[in-house]
């Protein structure tokens, strides 16, 4: 704020496009639990997320959708005089109308007759969250996995979406003013755009896997974090990592992978990466577009869910994970079997986060819960530290848990399959005499069978 010379106040902070948020509860919603007002809060963290200024936020029930509007009329007109209101307010100057934000997929004539209908940019939640990526991702493979959802998103929008010249919004992202940019409404022009983003993302995921060749061959076991979005993943990294990635009380602070170095409790050195934050009705384009920064959950020998067990909608967002990682194909171990018996996948632990937020009373009952639980849960508070070095020893356990515990005799010549023993297995106990050196390991079964091809020599 500054003051002319006849002491009128000036408003000099940068101006926050204001917005509307709707949330349509369809007839289908509800079966997860969720609260009316929890999906509408969580509407509103989206538009924050990006900045917006939530001027107005309403939840109406639909029955039945309409295939023009989705909601019905009463509901149209409702929003309009809103609308009408916050525009031609009496401490309104500029009269710009605020961007509705519809939590809800629209399809482009839902969206176009809606915008016909309130004078106003309308966003649906898909856009919304491609919105947020798009400002969040900061390497190269994020902007073009952002790039490429949107335009896949866009391309579905150009037939029919618009009558006149104005068939796709210009500027940038989907929030620009119509008819800036005509040339992109060219179909052929966008599907061309596509295959160059998927011929250079092709490139960075041909890197990405050369690095995780090399971490194959000195092999550190990987540590993938998942959770909702805001449950807490980016404090819990730098809280076992010393790290100082983006930790924000905001929805999508994270959006590109982070990878650090680890060490467990037992000495062992371990890779863990912090991902990007799931969210209900994650859109399908995004789960497909970032198909190559989460193969590193894919890839992980060990997954920590975090959950925001101080959340109402808890056991939600609980679903929503397992859905996305179902989506992507990841398969979970039986706890219940070791060894030969365990079942392919991977071993998932829940990290019960922010409990400290929780009474006394419910603090009891989540621990109670997690002991006597099927599923390997360790309560903790990322943020005071509270439970971690639990949850290090709970993955130091499970990394060990498939291991063999074996023993073989080397001459004093093997220094190379000795050396490459001790950078690979666990060498529990070693004896010299004047034959050579006897170690017993701990290994796990397929380094065992990595060590028996390059070195023809048998283990036990």
């Amino acid at each position: 704020m500054s003051k002319r010379s006849g002491g009128e106040t000036i408003d000099r902070r940068p101006y926050r496009e204001r917005c509307i948020v709707v949330h349509p509860e369809l007839g289908a919603e509800g079966y997860d639990g969720r609260e009316r007002q929890a999906r509408l809060e969580e509407a509103e963290g989206l538009a924050r997320a990006i900045d917006l200024d939530v001027v107005h936020s309403e939840a109406f029930p639909v029955k039945r959708p309409r295939p023009g509007t989705l909601v019905g009329n009463g509901v149209v007109e409702h929003i309009e005089e809103i609308i009408e209101t916050i525009t031609h307010g009496e401490d309104e100057e500029e009269g710009i109308p605020p961007i509705v934000i519809v939590d809800a997929q629209l399809t482009p004539v839902q969206q176009r007759n809606l915008e016909k209908a309130w004078h106003t940019k309308v966003l649906d939640r898909t856009g919304l969250i491609l919105e947020i990526f798009g400002a969040r991702a900061r390497t190269r493979e994020g902007k073009l996995q952002v790039n490429l959802a949107q335009l896949t998103y866009q391309l579905g929008r150009l037939v029919r979406s618009w009558t006149h010249l104005e068939r796709q919004r210009g500027g940038v992202g989907f929030m620009g003013g119509p008819g800036e940019t005509q040339i992109e409404t060219d179909r052929r022009l966008i599907r061309v755009r596509i295959d160059k983003i998927k011929r250079d993302l092709l490139d960075v995921s041909r890197t990405r896997e050369l690095h995780r060749a090399a971490r194959r061959r000195v092999p550190h076991p990987v540590i993938a974090l998942v959770g909702y979005t805001n449950a807490g993943k980016s404090t819990l990294f730098n809280r076992v990592t010393e790290a100082t990635v983006t930790a924000k009380d905001q929805l999508f602070a994270t959006l590109d992978p982070t990878m650090r170095g680890l060490t467990l409790p037992s000495g062992r050195s371990a890779i863990i990466s912090d991902t990007v934050g799931f969210v209900s009705n994650l859109p399908h384009e995004l789960v497909q577009a970032f198909h190559a920064t989460l193969e590193e959950v894919m890839e992980a020998d060990i997954i920590i869910h975090v959950r925001d067990v101080a959340h109402a909608d808890s056991e939600a967002q609980k679903a929503d994970v397992l859905k996305v990682m179902n989506e992507l194909k990841v398969v979970t171990k039986d706890m219940s079997a070791t060894g030969e018996n365990s079942s392919d996948g991977k071993y998932i632990i829940e990290a019960l986060n922010k409990i400290d937020l929780l009474s006394e009373d419910n603090q009891e009952f989540v621990t109670n819960r997690a002991r006597n639980g099927d599923q390997v849960a360790i309560p903790i508070s990322a943020s005071e530290g509270d439970g971690c070095e639990a949850l290090l020893q709970a993955v130091d356990d499970l990394l060990t848990r498939d291991y063999l515990t074996t023993s073989i005799a080397l001459s004093f010549e093997d220094g190379a399959a000795m050396a490459w023993l001790y950078e690979r297995a666990d060498v529990l106990n070693r004896n010299d005499d004047e034959n050579g050196v006897h170690l017993d390991l701990r290994i796990a079964p397929d380094v065992a069978a990595r060590f028996e091809q390059t070195f023809e020599r048998v283990l036990g």
